[in-house]
Parts: structure tokens; sequence; C-alpha cells
């Protein structure tokens, strides 16, 4: 996925157009690394999405607001004092650098114009928002780099700005035909890999793109080129940087089927023989926001559960490890039967017994074949019946202990598993509310004080509407199974659930009808299959009954029921439907 200087230069080019002239009306900081900066300009509101995520930076325009925190972290107030009200002079990328520096004028406390830069910098783990003054002096920025964490460039207030060069490269929209055709030709590397080796902010997928619009073979060795071939190359590039000069950009993102393969600001002609779909937007931002939103709140989710995430999976290898142990020693009490029958064996024909044998074989009488008994030498042959008795009353004990073990340890797994289910399926912070509280409830995670306040549930069942009307609800954790199961499902309504797997409970309100719609049960079947570990199988086995032959299992966790006689159905995991509004 190409978040790369042509993307980047795309976006300064639509940033300028919108912002350039505008006045700052608004600065928050929703996350410890992301900024939403609202923006007036030409009678209209702007919001400014910035995140310097190591996962998942971006920067783009969104109509979309966030909720901020009450106490704003030290960087927003900082950038709330200098430029709360700044307005923005100039948007622009330095080269083709995967960063965008903001130009600001604001007046200081004397009431005297001064100027600042607010450098947005996009560059992976490495990425940052960084506030100087206008001669480059770093004021502070959203994450310090000390060096000890960089042997390249310090990120501190104090020092000075400067753009850390690693490797190389050669400018795209300076470079001349001869510096090209020598960085190309003297590459011992593919075509493409000379490409974005070689230029700034060119990635792989546009190299590719380069080569196919040039007609040659990406993977060609980069020495074996033709002058010939090295200046239609060279030609083929310069159109395509002139393009970015004049902020000719064509954001498109190709996909496979419905799964998004690649995108970026030019036209991925090269995706255009391989039966590939490509769909174009007439803006950037929100190419970037549609196909990275999804990806960004499961980021953030995941940041957020992280420690409940841990908690869960290590108390799940602890009980899976004590379940294989526990299977282990039941297995080996099977044999304890074995050793009643050499009991009473010996106690029946030990009379032919003289004394020092170390076997002994006799007919065994429940299947008449002959078996062979082991002996202690030195025990008569009363002793040694006692001894097998005593062997075979320990394993006995032991299989009685580790049949009740096994089942709570087994119930101990499933809960831990429906648990790391309900966090796969969060979207938001108040979805980890339950589940922490359910987590304290079974002792995985220390219970509050008593005088500590508990926390108010906002989280409800995700709620859709099917093709034909019927309302159906999907349960984001345990506690809301339960609820939706128990409480919110009445006799009549169906009750769906993955078979044999970890999944949310999913119930269709049948409104008093005894015959739904298939289309019904096949939406319904969807959603639970979706929201269950088998989400990213192809198919996913199904069950699915009335609610009123489901049970409780007694002094079970929440969620877990039991159920005898159901319907099965085949679903592929999609959640097609519309949310219902609240």
């Amino acid at each position: 996925m190409a978040f790369d200087g042509i993307t980047i230069a795309n976006l300064a080019w639509e940033l300028k157009h919108a912002l350039e002239g505008g006045k700052i009306a608004k600065i928050a900081q929703p996350e410890k690394d992301e900024l939403l900066i609202t923006i007036k300009n030409n009678k209209e509101n702007y919001r400014l999405q910035i995140s310097a995520s190591a996962s998942l930076p971006l920067i783009y325009l969104t109509a979309n607001n966030k909720t901020s925190p009450l106490t704003a972290p030290n960087f927003c107030m900082l950038l709330r004092k200098h430029i709360g009200s700044a307005r923005i002079l100039s948007v622009k990328q330095p080269g083709l650098e995967r960063i965008i520096e903001f130009e600001l004028e604001h007046l200081d406390e004397l009431g005297d114009l001064c100027r600042k830069r607010l450098i947005v910098e996009i560059m992976g783990k490495h990425s940052n928002i960084i506030f100087c003054k206008e001669d480059g002096t770093i004021i502070d920025s959203i994450k310090h780099v000390s060096a000890s964490m960089s042997s390249v460039r310090e990120v501190l207030p104090g020092r000075e700005y400067f753009i850390p060069q690693t490797i190389a490269k050669e400018n795209p929209l300076e470079v001349t035909e001869e510096t090209f055709k020598n960085c190309i030709s003297t590459s011992p590397t593919s075509v493409q890999k000379a490409l974005y080796g070689h230029l700034t902010g060119i990635s792989p997928i546009v190299a590719e793109e380069l080569c196919h619009l040039a007609s040659i073979d990406s993977d060609r060795s980069a020495s074996e080129l033709t002058d010939l071939e090295l200046t239609h190359l060279y030609h083929t590039f310069q159109l395509m940087m002139d393009d970015v000069k004049e902020g000719n950009f064509s954001p498109a993102v190709v996909y496979d089927g419905d799964t998004p393969v690649e995108y970026a600001s030019v036209p991925l002609t090269c995706y255009d023989s391989k039966g590939y779909r490509r769909e174009t937007y007439d803006s950037i931002s929100i190419l970037l926001e549609n196909y990275y939103a999804s990806r960004d709140t499961i980021t953030r989710i995941r940041q957020k559960s992280s420690d409940l995430r841990r908690i869960v999976q290590t108390a799940l290898e602890r009980s899976c490890k004590k379940y294989d142990l526990q299977l282990k020693q039941l297995k080996d009490t099977e044999k304890r039967e074995k050793y009643r029958i050499y009991g009473e064996l010996l106690n029946t024909y030990g009379y032919e017994l003289k004394g020092g044998e170390k076997s002994f074989k006799c007919i065994n009488y429940y299947d008449n074949q002959e078996i062979t008994i082991p002996l202690d030498p030195q025990l008569t042959a009363r002793e040694n019946a006692q001894k097998h008795f005593d062997k075979y009353n320990k394993l006995k004990r032991t299989y009685e202990a580790l049949s009740q073990l096994t089942k709570e340890t087994k119930a101990e797994v499933d809960h831990l598993e429906s648990v790391s289910s309900a966090l796969d399926i969060a979207l938001e912070e108040n979805d980890l509310v339950q589940i922490k509280e359910e987590l304290m409830e079974f002792g995985y995670i220390k219970k509050r004080r008593a005088n500590e306040k508990r926390p108010k549930i906002t989280s409800r069942p995700f709620h859709y509407i099917s093709s034909d009307g019927y309302d159906i609800f999907v349960g984001k954790n345990n506690y809301q199974n339960e609820e939706l199961t128990f409480k919110v499902a009445s006799g009549n309504d169906w009750w769906f659930h993955a078979k044999g797997i970890p999944g949310s409970h999913v119930i269709v309100k049948s409104n008093g009808q005894s015959d739904l719609p298939d289309r019904v049960f096949e939406e319904a079947g969807a959603l639970a299959a979706y929201y269950s570990k088998g989400r990213e199988n192809d198919k996913v086995e199904i069950d699915y009954i009335q609610k009123k032959n489901i049970k409780k299992v007694a002094g079970a966790a929440p969620g877990f029921v039991i159920y005898h006689t159901n319907y099965s159905l085949v679903a592929s995991p999609r959640c097609d439907l519309q949310e219902a509004k609240s």
C-alpha cells in the first residue's frame, strides 16, 4: 500500500487549495499521537486529521469528528497557546519527501505577527508531528526522539529541525536525464528496485507502473537496459513528474473482487490486464479515509485493549497447558481395570504359587484368554494381590477427580476463548468496559476497591434491520449475549450461533410470526459467522433454534447455553446490513 511521495504530493495539492488562507478554529488531540484541527476557510469548515501512529500514520481531510479527552495533552495545549487562531499561509512538500509542512502566522503575547511551522512526517514507525519556529528550531513534537532512540536525528525542544537523509536519493522533480540514466544503469538490481531505490518518494507500485508504461519488464536487470530503453523510461518518468508538478492526479483503488489490493495517486494501468477492478476518486482524502478508516479503528482499539488481550492470552495458554496435562493423566488412568483384574485373579489362583515367581500365567475368566500377571518375587500371592488393588484404587480416585477437573478446565478454556472473541469484536473503548468487568468477576483481574465507583455501561449490542424488515441483534460480549438470549428474546424468536467455536449470540425477533422468509435466516447466519472466531473462513456452520429451546448451563459463565435439537445452515461470514439508528 503506497503512502508514498506522490500520494503526499496529491494530499499537499488538495490541502493547499482547501486550507491556504484559512484560520485555525480548533485544535484537539483525541489520541496520544493524533491531532484533529478544524480550519475555517472560504465560509467552510474543514477538519484535518493527522496521525503519527507507528502502525498507521495518516493525514487527510475528514467530515467526521472525534471525542477528545476532558484534559488536553501538553502538546495540544502548546499548539492552542501558539497557533490556536493562526492563519495558514502555505502548505508545501519539500521535494517529493513524505513530509507536509504548514507555514502559520499568528500574534504573539505582545500582539506582534509571528510565524511558525507545523511539520507532519509520514514515515512509518518514525512518523511524527513537529512544531517549529520560523528558523527551524523545534519548540515541541508529539513524539520525543532522544539520541538513545535514534543516532540519525534528535527530535527534542531546542534542537534544529532537518530532514534525515539515511539513503542518498535523487529528487524526482529535479533529476536530470543524465543523472537518471546513470542511477538506473549502474544499479545491480532489477529496474523496479533501481527506480524506488534511487529516487525519493517513488514506491514499488509506482516503479512497477513506470515499467509497465515504458513496456519494460520490471524484473529485468537494470544494467542490461539499452540507451534507447533508458531514454524511453526517462521520458515516461518525466511525463509522470510533470503531472505531479501540475497537480494532475488520478487517485484510485484497485480491487480483486471486493478486496482492496493497492491504491495510488496515479492510474495503475499495470493491473488492467490482470482482471482487477479499479475505482477512481475525485479526492485523495476521501480515498484514504475510506481505505484506512476501518483499519485505523481496529488498530486503535487493539492498542487500547492490549493489556486485556495479554491477560486473556496468558490465562488461556496456562489453562490449555493444564487441560492437556489433565487429559494425559486421565488417559493414564484407563489401565486401572487391569490392576483390579490382576488382584482378583491372584486371589482366585494364588494357591498355585510356590513363592519367588516374577510372573504368573492363568486364564482370565472375564474373557477366557490367557493372561500374564507381573509379580514381586519377595511378596506372597495375597500381598501381590493387595499391591495391585492399591494401584487400582489410586488410579480410580485419580480418574474420579480428573473427570471433574477436566470439565472445569475445559469450561475455563471455552470461557477465555469467548472473551478473546469479544475483544476481536470490540470497536470502541466503551465495548471494553463490560469485558473488563467480566474478567474482574472471574478473578483474572484484581477487583476494584469497595469505595471505587463502577464504570457506566454505555455499550449496546449491534442492531441490524434485515432486508425484510426484521430486527436482528448481535451481542458484543458474554454479558450482552446473556441479556439478548434470556431477556430480549422471547419464546418464538430465533437464536443463531457458530457451531463449535466462540462467537456472538444472534437474535432474530419473529414479531410473533411462525414463518420467516429464508433470506432472514441467511442474513442472520452470515452475521453469526462474521461475529465469530470463524470470520476469516470461507464458510462457517451455524446452529439455529427457537429461543424457547435454549437452556442456561447451571453455574456456567454468562452467555453459555445448551440445546439438544437444532437446525443447521452453512453461511459465508459477512456484514452487509446497515446498523439501525438508535
